[in-house]
């Protein structure tokens, strides 16, 4: 599945994605960006790309059709050949921390769900904890405490401390969803928390 069809699946089950539009033109673009409203992100869609960032797949804070134009140049030169099903325009999500919450379906323990620090460093800190489904409430509550970060979640340094009613909502929400479609794998990262909620910036699931 392309990553629009796995956003289309997430929002048929209930979750809340940020504003976005597949663009297959720099004009088509412009126009997704003037009906989401800037500022925006672009992000290539592509079968021949893994991590979007590793090749320049990605230009985020762009806040006029001038700024839009030029990155959605940058981003199919650095295709560089690659197959491209398009450009994602995509709201730009609020400022706060940014976390995975993910899943795999293992073959003894069955589904599993993963709560960690998200975003482009998931690989490099590793900064998880995991609970077999299905979960309460609780078990959220402590996923939360086993993570190096958890001081981030709760407010450090005069920060507000994040949504945590809204982080144990997508948890729970997202085991359900894992069980009922008996998925192989999902990855929400990242979803960046603040004091008022969250944001799904990116998702890919396999059956």
């Amino acid at each position: 599945m392309t990553l629009v069809e796995d956003f289309s699946v997430l929002e048929k089950h209930g979750f809340k994605l940020l504003p976005y539009h597949l663009a297959k033109s720099e004009d088509g673009a412009v126009k997704a960006a003037s009906r989401i409203g800037y500022p925006v992100a672009l992000k290539i869609v592509s079968p021949d790309v893994e991590h979007k960032t590793d090749i320049g797949g990605v230009r985020i804070k762009l806040r006029n059709e001038e700024m839009l134009r030029n990155a959605y140049k940058e981003i199919m030169q650095n295709a560089n050949g690659k197959k491209v099903d398009g450009i994602l325009v995509q709201k730009m999500a609020r400022k706060g921390v940014e976390l995975i919450i993910g899943g795999k379906k293992d073959p003894q323990f069955g589904h599993m769900i993963v709560l960690g620090l998200g975003g482009v460093y998931v690989e490099i800190f590793r900064d998880i904890s995991a609970r077999i489904c299905p979960l309460v409430a609780s078990d959220v509550e402590e996923m939360v405490a086993e993570l190096k970060v958890h001081p981030l979640l709760e407010g450090a340094r005069g920060a507000k401390p994040i949504n945590k009613k809204a982080l144990e909502a997508l948890v729970l929400k997202t085991c359900r969803f894992m069980a009922k479609e008996d998925l192989k794998e999902l990855d929400l990262n990242p979803v960046v928390f603040d004091e008022n909620g969250c944001d799904i910036v990116d998702a890919r699931f396999s059956r």
